[in-house]
């Protein structure tokens, strides 16, 4: 395993983060093909064998049950000062808004829940789930900086966000002297490159760690056409985000079945290999063994510059989808 620093923060973490959504009680939350306690354990104690000390996960996922499981696992299989633990909370809710809870309020509950489900005092990076439209940014980014000063967590981040939110937020934590956001975790893969447009760029000129989630597009960039599995069947999340352009990503995962074969390596490594040279560490989700060790072995694949051009060459620009669709 390969070690980096987290944007502008102090953080040493493992070039992949394990993703921990797919870890929880299924009947706690959206998703069906989550894995139980024993089997999420395993994962977690495969991951940290390979090297892996940076785990995501969010008080969302089933019902909190997520941060359960890994809390336990790190506790039993890790110490505590080697990890690096992110987990992420959501804006207020339309009953807590009208019943008068600040954003700051909010934040403090969250950041206590997720602490108390995990079983730590601290988080090593608060992630700010989504934009929160119904609160003022003074009121978010003060509530977290509270959380930075009280100990609770020690930088913070932000997910599914545009570019200018980001610049913005940063911009008013620098006037305030808040703490300000050291990574963001986007939607960003071979078949969904559309963080290039601006994102990319402020990452790139401001040294923020960019963390991207589905990796593997929900599996698409490990399987060749045709195959499927559990997750690709049930994924309804993923599905809506995929299955419309499905036939204009295929000509990409077609020339990552061929590299691979050139290679003789699994699709998941030349897909992360690709994602690698453009990000800090991204989120990789895993629900068996084998998916922890082929995310492991693509930090040591070097793709040549030609073959990086190759794997790019056939992306269109896509329409964006789920949560960035629906405040576009």
């Amino acid at each position: 395993m390969q070690y980096t620093k987290l944007g502008n923060s102090e953080l040493s973490v493992s070039r992949v983060c394990m993703g921990c959504m797919g870890f929880g009680d299924a009947g706690s939350g959206q998703h069906s093909w989550t894995l139980d306690e024993e089997h999420s354990r395993e994962i977690i104690r495969c991951g940290l064998e390979h090297g892996i000390n940076f785990y995501d996960t969010a008080i969302a996922y089933q019902g909190g049950t997520s941060e359960q499981y890994l809390g336990r696992a790190l506790r039993d299989y890790a110490k505590r000062e080697e990890t690096v633990v992110a987990t992420k909370f959501l804006p207020r809710t339309q009953e807590e808004i009208e019943s008068g809870i600040t954003g700051q309020q909010h934040i403090e509950r969250m950041i206590d829940l997720s602490l108390a489900n995990l079983g730590m005092d601290y988080v090593d990076l608060y992630i700010y789930h989504m934009w929160d439209y119904q609160t003022p940014l003074y009121d978010i980014m003060e509530g977290l900086n509270r959380v930075v000063r009280a100990g609770k967590a020690r930088y913070i981040g932000i997910s599914n966000c545009y570019a200018w939110q980001l610049a913005k937020a940063n911009a008013l934590a620098e006037k305030e002297g808040f703490a300000q956001f050291v990574s963001v975790q986007g939607h960003y893969n071979l078949i969904f490159r559309e963080e290039e447009r601006e994102m990319a760029k402020l990452c790139a000129q401001d040294n923020i760690a960019m963390t991207p989630y589905s990796a593997l597009a929900g599996g698409r960039l490990a399987k060749r056409p045709g195959e499927t599995s559990r997750r690709l069947t049930e994924d309804s999340y993923a599905k809506s985000k995929y299955d419309a352009t499905a036939e204009q990503d295929r000509a990409v995962i077609l020339r990552v079945e061929e590299l691979a074969e050139k290679h003789g390596v699994s699709m998941t490594e030349v897909s992360l290999a690709w994602l690698l040279t453009k990000v800090t560490s991204p989120v990789v989700g895993a629900t068996k063994l084998h998916h922890v060790e082929g995310a492991v072995k693509a930090v040591a694949l070097e793709l040549g510059d030609e073959e990086l051009a190759y794997l790019e060459e056939p992306y269109v620009p896509h329409a964006l989808v789920g949560v960035m669709a629906e405040n576009n």
